[in-house]
């Protein structure tokens, strides 16, 4: 649950679904008839060059990142000793993930998707080469590491915006959902490999413990190799005017009422608007909110408790991944809890993610913590398509980049402080007491986002 943030990712479309951004004649936007009445079915996914090229390369990025959120905390307990600057560390990423955000969604709705992804993929990988090359020369200190911090946060926000839209460009909305199925691998995969890779990785002393940061470089560089292939596909986007030529002439209607009315002419704060204005996405959104702004250090803290614990780095790493695993065993539970209503799966995730912080204060040493983090990422794929339905299908094309930009930065608000708050509390109390603290938190939170009616009773789109 505390990775929403990062993944603001998609689902299956509904009814009123107007963005179909297609790339060729063999994958449009739905079944269309052709010139002597036959119906054109698009290619199989696996044949989709397209996305395809474009999954693998960000499948490239996200093990990348997956590998330096495990490695950074690391780094920066070793240059400085103390919990409280690696939850800063964190705290200065999320901030510039935050500043970014409103614009990152403007960008991504006015440019070249694909360009943009280009850009940002060649930035992180400068960003983390520095760093690499500030640890093998012995010149890496807390200023070079929190700058690091902030451009990455900033290059996630710009990211992930383009990457969401780059997405719809070359897949027919109805094999949106298998996409993102896929995608379920992506991401999942990555948690699972990243940390156990991540701990390896920095356990060889050669390189002064740079080694995880040359690979996550070499990572970056792979999803921009992706990306810029992408044009020299059959087929692919080519840029924003390409992108909104296949734009249904009816998208304005997708989000209804005034959602649809801003344009691709509105300001940034669309797609806030467009999120605050309607009952249901509000408490949905403050319930997610809290849940990161809680959860935000909780890998910080699992580390910490290990240590104290004397568990290896690559034990560690191993751990945290064979947790993650839990996101790849739940794709296939997403249509069984569906079959709850949108507010009650919610609620009922965040209530067992409170359970889960609880227990892991109990110290039962890495195996129990990759038993328990196992079990709380089973319903992440579920709540990730749930996001998708409720909030990114239903918003108008011309601001979806907007609207997926707030969403990432109003879930976000929080974890800046959340993340230096576990670092305070690491500081101070024992690793434990903190895990106990973030439980009861949560806890308080869920009770308070169950009193809203609106979220308890709120039905999937279509529904009557």
């Amino acid at each position: 649950m505390t990775k929403s943030a990062k993944t603001a990712t998609a689902a299956e479309p509904s009814a009123g679904t107007a963005r179909t951004i297609t790339s060729n004649a063999t994958t449009t936007a739905a079944a269309a008839p052709s010139g002597d009445g036959t119906v054109v079915r698009p290619l199989p996914l696996w044949r989709n060059l397209q996305f395809q090229t474009l999954w693998i390369g960000t499948s490239a990025s996200t093990l990348g990142v997956s590998v330096t959120d495990f490695a950074y905390p690391l780094t920066v307990l070793a240059v400085s000793g103390s919990p409280a600057l690696a939850g800063l560390f964190a705290a200065v990423q999320a901030i510039g993930m935050l500043l970014a955000g409103l614009p990152a969604g403007l960008l991504a709705d006015r440019s070249d998707s694909r360009a943009i992804v280009i850009w940002t993929e060649a930035g992180r990988a400068a960003v983390t080469a520095i760093v690499a090359a500030a640890l093998i020369t012995g010149w890496l200190s807390l200023p070079v590491l929190f700058a690091a911090a902030a451009l990455l946060g900033i290059g996630q926000a710009v990211k992930g915006a383009a990457q969401t839209l780059l997405l719809r460009s070359v897949v027919p909305a109805e094999q949106l959902t298998q996409a993102l199925t896929q995608d379920e691998v992506r991401m999942n995969g990555a948690a699972l490999a990243g940390p156990a890779l991540g701990g390896a990785l920095y356990a060889v002393r050669a390189l002064a413990h740079a080694v995880p940061f040359v690979f996550t470089a070499g990572c970056f560089l792979a999803a921009l190799a992706g990306a810029a292939l992408m044009k020299f596909v059959p087929g692919a986007p080519q840029g924003p005017a390409d992108q909104a030529a296949n734009r249904t002439p009816n998208a304005s209607s997708e989000g209804g009422g005034a959602a649809g009315s801003g344009g691709s002419s509105g300001s940034m704060l669309a797609g806030v608007r467009t999120l605050w204005g309607q009952p249901v996405l509000r408490a949905a959104t403050l319930l997610i909110m809290f849940v990161n702004t809680i959860g935000a250090g909780f890998e910080l803290i699992i580390i910490v408790i290990l240590r104290h614990q004397a568990v290896p780095a690559s034990a560690i790493g191993l751990a945290l991944g064979l947790g993650a695993a839990g996101g790849l065993a739940g794709a296939p539970l997403v249509k069984v809890l569906h079959r709850l209503r949108p507010g009650v799966l919610l609620l009922a995730m965040c209530v067992l993610d409170a359970g889960i912080l609880a227990l892991l204060a109990v110290p039962f040493g890495p195996w129990w913590v990759a038993g328990l983090t196992f079990t709380v990422m089973l319903g992440l794929p579920a709540v990730r398509v749930l996001v998708d339905i409720l909030v990114i299908r239903q918003a108008p094309p011309e601001q979806r980049g907007r609207v997926v930009a707030a969403l990432m930065t109003l879930i976000g608000l929080g974890m800046p402080a959340g993340v230096a708050g576990c670092g305070l509390l690491l500081q101070y109390l024992p690793a434990q007491a903190a895990m106990l603290t973030l439980a009861s938190a949560q806890a308080a939170a869920v009770a308070y986002c169950s009193t809203r009616r609106e979220l308890r009773q709120a039905r999937w789109p279509g529904q009557a």
